[in-house]
């Protein structure tokens, strides 16, 4: 079948912006105009994920199997633009007159276990939070069941909360309060700047060459991006999210909200009663329609973003066809990043990005037992079937290859 002109892909991707744009209007009816700019900014977040092929789980791997650091040096660079951009905010607690405030957890026994479990679910499964969203988004049937094995995993976290929620932590604090905000704004940009020199030096020690972050060729609209332009795109939107919404991006917040909605309405149980929910601010998410959520109304558009970036890619072909080894792998690996992230206060976005741009020791926490979680899904993979195979070794072959990892 020949495939179809660059006209063709035009008019779909013009149809699907059209789409987007109404239910923006929707949004901002039905809940506000907040609620609107959140849809607006989730798509955003899609569209740069997939143009740019900006990948959490498919960095570590080549970082742990390869010794390839391409991807780790680009979340450097993503982490120094973002603290750079909220220290400041943060410690002034406002951003262009809105008032913003950062994402500050206890790091404690929950957070260790939370992060090695999801790393362990992010090999497993295929996927982190905001890689599953935008590759689901983007037409990936495989990560549509991680999708929904996350949601259970979380929905069960919540549910079971009475057994880990009162595990030892440290209290609340960030490297701000420790160091003062200009001595942490330069020792976290001097760490960045360590680990983006060391992955450097430990890839020319294994494979012999540096492969280097571009700034420029890459299409704008059709992609792919250079990965530097995804870190700055990334940047940007975070920046976008903290001043309309008072904090950071966060991705899986809503997944227990979704599943608690679920069980209620299939009768199995009263989530309200869950000592999950027993805290104030979670409570009131849950009397509220799912839609009026800020987070899901972002994470829909995230998707939505995606799947218009596949679109204008000449590249959405959606396909439920997957090995049963990939299948037992998204089930399992969904429900340990389902678990994971309740247990760890968060994810790769909502823990370790988000966490670490508003300095909390929480995000810095998640970071050492997530990768070793990686480490230990890495070899769990061969007894599912799933291979570790070596990534192509251009972005572009990367991009039209795979938008998963």
């Amino acid at each position: 079948m020949p495939r179809p002109s660059f006209a063709v892909h035009a008019a779909r991707a013009l149809a699907l912006a059209l789409a987007l744009a109404l239910a923006a209007v929707g949004f901002a009816g039905a809940v506000d105009a907040t609620q609107a700019f959140a849809w607006t900014i989730g798509i955003g977040f899609g569209l740069t994920l997939y143009h740019a092929a900006f990948g959490f789980t498919g960095a570590f791997r080549r970082l742990l199997a390869e010794g390839r650091g391409e991807g780790l040096r680009a979340q450097m660079l993503l982490l120094a633009l973002l603290v750079a951009l909220f220290f400041p905010a943060l410690e002034a607690g406002s951003l262009l007159g809105a008032p913003v405030r950062g994402l500050v957890f206890p790091a404690g026994v929950a957070t260790v276990v939370g992060a090695f479990l999801f790393g362990v679910g992010m090999q497993l499964g295929g996927g982190c939070a905001s890689g599953t969203l935008y590759t689901a988004g983007g037409g990936d049937g495989r990560m549509v069941l991680t999708l929904v094995f996350f949601v259970l995993g979380a929905t069960l976290a919540a549910w079971q909360g009475e057994l880990w929620l009162d595990w030892p932590a440290l209290p609340a604090v960030t490297v701000q309060e420790l160091l003062g905000p200009w001595p942490a704004l330069a020792a976290s940009l001097a760490v960045f700047a360590l680990v983006f020199a060391a992955s450097a030096a430990r890839e020319r020690r294994i494979t012999g060459t540096i492969a280097p972050l571009p700034v420029t060729g890459g299409r704008f609209w059709r992609g792919p991006w250079p990965l530097a332009w995804g870190a700055a795109g990334l940047a940007l939107l975070s920046l976008a999210t903290l001043w309309a919404l008072g904090r950071p991006w966060v991705i899986t917040a809503p997944f227990p909200l979704w599943g608690s909605a679920a069980v209620e309405a299939l009768g199995w149980d009263e989530p309200a009663f869950w000592r999950y929910w027993e805290d104030p601010a979670r409570i009131e998410a849950l009397f509220r329609p799912i839609l009026a959520d800020r987070s899901t109304a972002m994470n829909l558009g995230l998707m939505a973003g995606a799947m218009l970036a596949a679109v204008l890619a000449g590249a959405f072909a959606p396909s439920l066809r997957l090995s049963a080894g990939e299948a037992a792998g998204s089930v399992i690996g969904g429900v340990l990043l389902g678990i994971g992230a309740m247990l760890a206060s968060g994810c790769n976005i909502s823990a370790y990005v988000s966490g670490i741009a508003s300095g909390s020791l929480h995000g810095w926490a998640w970071i050492l037992p997530a990768l070793a979680g990686n480490w230990v899904g890495l070899r769990l993979r061969p007894a599912l079937g799933l291979a570790v195979p070596a990534e192509p070794d251009t972005r572009r072959k990367f991009y039209q290859r795979s938008r998963r990892e």
